[in-house]
């Protein structure tokens, strides 16, 4: 098993606030891993991506890309959907160049579609993409699909897994605070993990953060607000920690939190009162 740990994006006390100065800073701070976040649109070049890949290696850290956040694998509209494909796929070029072997995105939302229907449209869009990436020659890059935050949004966990069970070169993002705001302030790490079992996967990439939530209905479900810091433990951290070591299992932790690279420490902080060693 083997834990990694680190900021989406550059940290905050970065005083370089490249993705250089940022990777430099998250080895200074002993985190080992760190997402480099493309939030409105990939801003690198493949050169840039290869001298990123090159001083994570140096610095033992792993490494993975968020694509834009302007992706909706549902619309009905062929230009959205390219424009969306096109955010993600040249995510995963700079990923591939990198050395990162995820590629996370929010999938979309359902719209006017059924679950089924939405469900549909994703996997096409997934297949399609996977196809596309064959075809520019990258390897070794997995779409990471997210669990999403928001009724409204494609993305519960049981059609996340779905999808990966059935497209080879796809793979679940499990983001515990989006499992946790959909379930209206409810989550079973053990759970989640049993579900993603079936996958059979050599390395689980998740986020976390502490998170608002505002209910909806009374449906026991909910919507995702704005990030918190762990220290409001809506989830809880430590509860994780303990399913990860007791499952042995090989997983990165990408801290959303609003101080992300302090909270990074503290979920370090946290496996290694369990007896962990990074």
């Amino acid at each position: 098993m083997k834990v990694w740990i680190g900021p989406a994006g550059v940290p905050i006390s970065s005083k370089d606030r490249s993705t250089l100065g940022g990777l430099k800073t998250v080895a200074e701070l002993g985190l080992n891993a760190m997402e480099v976040e493309f939030v409105r649109r990939v801003g690198m070049g493949n050169a840039m991506a290869k001298e990123v890949g090159e001083l994570a290696k140096e610095l033992g850290i792993r490494l993975s890309v968020h694509a834009p956040y302007f992706v909706n694998l549902c619309s009905m509209e062929k230009e959205k959907l390219e424009a969306s494909k096109q955010r993600i796929l040249d995510a995963a070029e700079r990923a591939y160049h990198m050395g990162a072997d995820i590629v996370v995105f929010h999938p979309g939302f359902y719209g006017k579609l059924s679950h089924e229907e939405a469900w549909n449209a994703v996997k096409e869009a997934s297949q399609d993409m996977l196809d596309r990436m064959r075809g520019m020659g990258i390897k070794g890059v997995r779409l990471g699909l997210e669990t999403t935050g928001k009724v409204s949004q494609f993305g519960e966990l049981d059609e996340v897994v779905r999808i990966c069970k059935e497209v080879e070169g796809c793979a679940p993002v499990i983001d515990f605070a989006h499992v946790y705001a959909r379930a209206a302030g409810k989550i079973d790490y053990g759970q989640i993990f049993e579900k993603v079992k079936v996958l059979k996967l050599g390395h689980l990439h998740t986020h976390f953060t502490g998170v608002e939530f505002s209910p909806v209905g009374i449906t026991g479900k909910g919507n995702e607000k704005h990030h918190l810091e762990l220290k409001s433990n809506k989830p809880p951290f430590e509860p994780l920690a303990k399913e990860v070591l007791k499952r042995k299992l090989e997983v990165t932790i990408i801290s959303e939190s609003p101080i992300l690279e302090q909270d990074s420490l503290i979920m370090r902080g946290i496996f290694e009162k369990q007896g962990y060693k990074f």
